[in-house]
């Protein structure tokens, strides 16, 4: 495994190579991580992992500073999985050039997360298609875990250049809660709670296809869970 700590070395190391396989992280891998770098292992020729916590995303700058690291921990993960390439940029080697891509969301766009976390989206959209551009992937592998995020970042990415994002699907733990690097930063209270709510709403889920008038069934769902698990 070759560690790249800048653009320059990035760029010697990735010429004349095809078929490359990205997975862009945050660090602080997990088995969904895990998971992703695998399928690109099997479906390409050249691995790379880039760990970049990319500050454009976080709408506080607290969340920034408590975002979980632990880059040792990772390069050991990655050398086990015997990764070709760990990209690890700094802020200069992202931002430095201005970007050409004009990063907007429609209306329809703005729902869910969007509509709550102003920003978070074009942030992740503008790294993504940054490092797309400095990477040159022929694949991005991401997980279905963030969908929203996802879809919009497909959008975006395949429009703008030849890689092609690839879906993975969303890796659990024994409670069916979907994997996350922060979910290190609960305590054992809220996790039970968070895996609670996973598996209730997955249950729902199953049973919503026989039902009429959805929008009632939602938000009866969701006074119930804030009444069941969440206040209590």
């Amino acid at each position: 495994m070759k560690t790249l700590l800048n653009n320059i070395d990035l760029n010697e190391a990735l010429f004349g190579n095809s078929n490359i396989g990205f997975v862009p992280t945050m660090g602080s891998l997990h088995d969904g991580h895990i998971s992703l770098i695998k399928k690109s292992l099997k479906l390409s020729n050249k691995t790379i992992v880039s760990i970049f916590v990319n500050p454009k995303q976080f709408n506080n700058k607290q969340d920034y500073k408590k975002y979980p690291r632990n880059i040792k921990k990772d390069l050991k993960i990655l050398k086990k999985l015997k990764v070709d390439y760990v990209y690890l940029p700094k802020i200069n080697d992202i931002y430095k050039a201005k970007n050409k891509i004009k990063v907007k969301l429609n209306k329809q766009d703005k729902i869910l997360c969007a509509k709550y976390r102003k920003g978070h989206f074009e942030g992740v959209i503008d790294v993504m298609t940054r490092l797309t551009k400095i990477v040159n992937p022929s694949k991005i592998f991401m997980g279905e875990k963030d969908f929203q995020q996802l879809l919009l970042v497909k959008r975006f990415v395949e429009k703008n250049f030849k890689s092609k994002i690839i879906n993975c699907k969303t890796i659990r733990d024994k409670n069916q809660l979907a994997l996350s690097s922060r979910n290190i930063l609960l305590n054992k209270n809220n996790l039970n709670k968070a895996g609670k709510i996973t598996k209730n709403l997955i249950n729902f889920k199953k049973k919503l296809f026989k039902k009429k008038n959805l929008k009632n069934l939602v938000f009866k769902k969701r006074m119930n869970l804030k009444k069941n698990i969440i206040l209590k």
